[in-house]
């Protein structure tokens, strides 16, 4: 991927997306950010995080706000601008919340999806990246999960939404030979990370004297992947396309399709995490055991030879590094 090439990335407000754009910015590259900031958690952050992006990238960074589940909306947003690969990061997220309010879920991961896949090759986009989930498992009790396991048993409307974003890909690349990328993405944490994930909740319940709510008894394990990795492996990715070329591809395929685990490959039992986030906050835990919330599993582990094989792709933060990082980090942010 040549420098100056311009990237068309969407969720470019939300953790990964905010820190995808950062890195591509860094690289030489100008961003078309595209997010709708839905008020599914903090829009104050997501603002906080395209501000940092605009005060230190300029124009490089062009930030649009835009629903990419109303197609005209997308259509506009992009209008006037070329790019070189989109990297699809928007979609609502949360296990729990699709429980909930599960017509959000099929509009911006269903129809936003779609959305994407038919501006990629409109386009005709040399390649586009997407976000997957490792909930695409479910119940699923091997371990370490492969991306060559099964995955129709999904525990979550969230989980479904996210397959069948996978099964509408390789349609397209069957249809259209359009090169896609699929990443599942495992536990992801550091700075500037998502309120509703456990580790932030821990953090703020910590800081403020309340007890954390710890479920199924704390017999959980997360592969907790630090934001830093999660970006080289996307950068890995962009640089290698899949190639039309018939043979079978991670995850299967033998169009231009390729699904990737990118996760830690070293799962952290829950107790661990909360152990290591004591000492980084200088706080002691005041802990509520629950049981088992619906939707949830609780393991997960990723094997990632897959995306070693075909990009390098090499964790390198361990949870005691990661973890007083995101604590520093989160003290800085409640002061600013």
């Amino acid at each position: 991927m040549a420098a100056q090439n311009r990237i068309l990335v969407t969720g470019a407000a939300g953790f990964i997306g905010a820190a995808v754009g950062r890195a591509l910015l860094l690289r030489g590259h100008s961003v078309l950010g595209i997010d709708n900031l839905d008020a599914y958690y903090s829009v104050a952050l997501k603002q906080a995080r395209v501000a940092q992006l605009c005060d230190e990238f300029g124009d490089r960074f062009d930030f649009r706000r835009a629903d990419f589940s109303d197609q005209a909306a997308l259509d506009t947003a992009a209008n006037g601008a070329d790019f070189d690969a989109i990297v699809h990061l928007g979609a609502q997220a949360g296990v729990r919340y699709s429980i909930e309010n599960p017509r959000a879920y099929v509009s911006s991961n269903i129809a936003g999806h779609l959305n994407l896949l038919e501006l990629a090759r409109a386009r005709q986009v040399p390649h586009m990246i997407y976000a997957s989930s490792s909930s695409v498992y479910g119940g699923n009790d091997r371990l370490p999960f492969a991306v060559e396991d099964r995955v129709d048993n999904p525990v979550s409307l969230y989980a479904a939404t996210k397959r069948a974003d996978e099964l509408m890909s390789e349609t397209y690349a069957h249809l259209f030979r359009i090169p896609l990328t699929g990443l599942r993405f495992f536990t992801v944490y550091g700075p500037w990370g998502r309120p509703d994930m456990a580790m932030w909740k821990f953090t703020r319940s910590m800081f403020d004297g309340r007890p954390i709510d710890v479920y199924n008894h704390g017999r959980m394990s997360r592969d907790f992947t630090y934001i830093d990795d999660i970006v080289s492996g996307i950068i890995g990715c962009l640089a290698n396309p899949p190639v039309d070329d018939g043979q079978v591809k991670a995850g299967g395929s033998v169009k231009p399709h390729a699904l990737y685990n990118i996760g830690n490959n070293k799962p952290v039992p829950i107790m661990h995490l909360i152990d290591v986030l004591q000492q980084a906050c200088g706080v002691r835990a005041d802990i509520n055991f629950m049981p088992m919330q619906a939707g949830d599993v609780a393991s997960t582990f990723a094997d990632i030879t897959a995306l070693n094989r075909d990009t390098g792709y090499t964790p390198a933060t361990s949870i005691e590094a990661g973890v007083p990082s995101f604590v520093d980090w989160f003290r800085r942010y409640h002061c600013m």
